[in-house]
């Protein structure tokens, strides 16, 4: 019963973390919506009767000062202030630059290298990872997630020579796992391909020069 409890347990957490952003995101959606409605009513006498005019409107210009918001945010000046913000406020906030990371590699910002894709050898197995963080000797912080839930798991802390950082996407990544490793050959794939080999040329001439 307490094996059966606890498993239960971690699944509605796994769940609620994919449930509550998403949540969150369609909550402060619809408040900046009606935020706006009065805005946008003026406008809404140019659109047929039977479209929510005033709905649709205001989705726009959320939708559109959400673009505007993100494309000022890749300039120098708006990452400046965008890291002014994260470390008076935000970062003092547990887990939130974990998550910020996560939602960057959902977003195909490459340059991040919390939640990289990785292969780790734990045994005598390759084992799909997500690197954490990087110790200044050279070993890392490793969260191996759970099938098919991948945002519950288990961390590890490994040696740098265990690790197989994957030149791959986080949400290539994620699709592996939650489809039950359908797609891990693509993973070690990538792994075998970033492997330094040695040139037929260079050996040939080195096992020639031996006297």
């Amino acid at each position: 019963m307490k094996q059966l409890l606890g498993y239960f347990t971690k699944r509605v957490i796994a769940g609620l973390l994919v449930i509550i952003p998403i949540y969150l995101a369609i909550l402060v959606l619809l408040k900046g919506m009606k935020s706006l409605g009065q805005l946008v009513r003026p406008f809404t006498n140019i659109l047929p009767d039977w479209l929510p005019a005033e709905q649709l409107l205001s989705l726009i210009l959320v939708l559109l000062i959400c673009f505007v918001i993100g494309a000022a945010l890749r300039t120098r000046l708006g990452q400046s202030a965008r890291e002014r913000v994260e470390k008076g406020l935000f970062e003092r906030i547990p887990g939130y630059g974990l998550f910020r990371s996560l939602t960057q590699q959902v977003a195909g910002d490459s340059r991040q290298t919390v939640w990289k894709p990785a292969l780790v050898e734990i045994e005598d197995a390759l084992v799909p990872a997500f690197i954490i963080e990087v110790f200044e000797d050279g070993r890392y912080t490793i969260f191996v997630p759970s099938v098919p839930t991948p945002l519950a798991g288990a961390v590890y802390i490994l040696e740098a020579s265990r690790v197989h950082p994957l030149d791959v996407s986080f949400t290539d990544a994620f699709k592996v796992i939650s489809k039950w490793g359908s797609g891990a050959k693509d993973l070690v794939a990538a792994m075998e391909n970033a492997k330094p080999r040695l040139d037929p040329a260079v050996t040939t001439h080195k096992v020639d020069s031996i006297p």
